[in-house]
């Protein structure tokens, strides 16, 4: 069984950027999709990024696609989400995730307390 601790939220004005990361721990962490999901208050918590194991690619929100990277160490036990241009509506908490089948919130077996990432305009 996992556990995920995030770190790097903040507030910073529309356009600029920040750097989320997520520290896995227990075995065998590595072999599960791991990623990214966010959450307004009252609203449904939803998928932004994700890596899937051995190869399996990465997958990405609409929403952020151009924007936000994905990407991981090369021991694959950190997750990191790199933001770039963020604007208003990505203000959320966000939330490291890991073993899931695609980025719905109801597929994650395991989640992080949450970081909160505020954008002013």
């Amino acid at each position: 069984q996992v556990q995920l601790v995030e770190s790097g939220g903040g507030s910073v004005q529309a356009g600029g950027s920040l750097r989320l990361s997520c520290a896995p721990s227990g075995y065998p962490y590595s072999s599960y999709s791991i990623g990214w999901f966010r959450q307004v208050s009252g609203k449904e918590r939803e998928g932004v990024a994700g890596i899937y194991p051995g190869g399996g690619g990465t997958v990405y929100a609409g929403s952020v696609k151009g924007r936000f990277t994905i990407s991981q160490d090369n021991a694959e036990n950190t997750l990191y989400l790199q933001m770039n241009n963020l604007q208003p509506e990505d203000t959320a908490m966000y939330y490291c995730a890991a073993d899931f089948r695609s980025l719905v919130a109801e597929s994650v077996n395991y989640w992080g307390q949450g970081t909160q990432v505020i954008v002013s305009s």
